[in-house]
């Protein structure tokens, strides 16, 4: 069966397109170095919780029967690499196993997300079949996170069985678009796309700007974007002084006619997925967007590798765990989401995947362990960077097709 039968045309090419591109292009997550390491959380109250949003009939998602009680075991589908692991046995996940032996529930952790659309067309049939997808918790990029609550195709989350979560997410993961009151869905790990380069390659010059990455003569040639539509055309907008929270047909249409542009002129060596990071590293690629996680990474080993928040803003989002609808053992998945809002998983968790931590205190118990890491803006962010976080916002059906398919005409797709 063709993974893409029934979908628009421009919907099935973008899909296509980011097997190959995109975050998963290569390993999102790259192995790190390990530390044992904890962190503490603050009291926020939960108020004001907005209603669900259910699908296209405006029904309510629907509760399935939950077997967590008889059943102790729980399937879970997460990104490779995007756990910690035992670094003299790489089959040994230090936080998961101790979730395993302080529940008494058995985790079948399956790494078989490489790409959020692929994945949606691997369970989207049992979805819209009113099937078990065969998995209890799945950990998707915010904006199919939302989707797949407004089809009416997540299982709405207890509370009472989310105590560390609640009390400990931080202030800026509450506030949800494509979730709101956070009845749905809890962040694994925030994003960030901002623009990175290699100073020797740039010869000391400092880039800090997508106008650089467009105009600056000097870089003609070893620039990089995106394939993800969201975080090439959300930094280009913002660029131009358009919210990308609440950008029009036309703002969208102006962020590719002025990346295509650069395009014709050549400026750009070509638009990448995770494979950006290598030719960043040896400085092929002077300057690019790139994802923080993957920043951090490289730092680790090249002192010549920067990165610059532009003053006008930059891509910021999440990772986040849900659970399907149908799925057989929502109490057990609702367990390790609060496991891992506590301090000490919720810290040793970060030091691995690099990505931002949505667990307030954890910056203070990482000083103890990893002062680099500790101090790393694009794993627990300032003020001032959270200031200039900007998501991309919601797009209905319509838009997301005809939005797909003007990218895929830009990056050649």
């Amino acid at each position: 069966m063709d993974l893409f039968e029934g979908l628009p045309e421009p919907v099935a090419k973008a899909w296509e397109r980011s097997l190959t591109g995109g975050r998963a292009a290569m390993s999102r997550r790259r192995l790190l170095r390990a530390a044992s390491l904890a962190a503490a959380g603050s009291t926020l109250a939960a108020c004001g919780i907005p209603p669900a949003v259910g699908d296209k009939s405006g029904n309510a998602p629907e509760d399935a029967p939950d077997h967590s009680r008889e059943e102790k075991v729980l399937n879970f589908a997460n990104w490779p690499l995007y756990i910690d692991v035992d670094e003299k046995n790489k089959k040994k996940r230090p936080t998961l196993d101790r979730f395993q032996r302080e529940s008494g529930i058995k985790v079948k952790y399956i790494e078989d997300i490489n790409d959020n659309n692929e994945f949606y067309g691997k369970i989207k049939p049992q979805l819209a079949a009113g099937q078990d997808t065969g998995r209890d918790l799945v950990c998707l990029t915010d904006w199919m996170a939302g989707r797949i609550i407004r089809q009416g195709w997540a299982q709405r989350l207890d509370p009472a069985n989310l105590p560390h979560a609640v009390t400990n997410l931080e202030d800026r993961f509450r506030a949800a678009a494509h979730d709101p009151g956070r009845q749905y869905s809890y962040p694994w790990a925030g994003t960030a796309c901002v623009v990175a380069y290699n100073k020797k390659a740039t010869k000391g010059k400092r880039v800090t700007s997508v106008t650089q990455l467009l105009e600056d003569d000097s870089l003609k040639g070893r620039i990089s974007m995106l394939t993800e539509m969201t975080d090439t055309i959300g930094l280009t907008m913002l660029d131009m002084g358009v919210d990308s929270e609440h950008f029009s047909a036309d703002d969208f249409d102006a962020a590719v006619a002025r990346i295509q542009k650069a395009v014709d002129r050549r400026q750009l060596r070509r638009f990448s997925g995770n494979d950006y990071m290598d030719e960043l590293n040896s400085g092929d690629i002077a300057a690019c967007l790139a994802w923080a996680g993957d920043v951090v990474q490289l730092q680790l080993d090249n002192p010549d590798v920067e990165f610059a928040v532009p003053d006008k803003g930059y891509l910021f989002g999440t990772d986040d765990l849900l659970v399907p609808a149908k799925a057989r053992h929502r109490g057990n998945a609702e367990a390790l989401i609060d496991y891992y809002y506590q301090p000490r998983e919720a810290a040793e968790l970060a030091a691995w995947v690099n990505y931002i931590c949505p667990v307030t205190g954890a910056q203070a118990e990482m000083e103890k362990i990893d002062k680099e890491l500790a101090d790393a803006p694009l794993i627990f962010p300032d003020a001032r960077m959270i200031a200039k976080g900007k998501n991309f916002r919601p797009m209905s059906a319509k838009e997301e097709a005809r939005y797909e398919e003007k990218f895929s005409k830009l990056i050649g797709a």
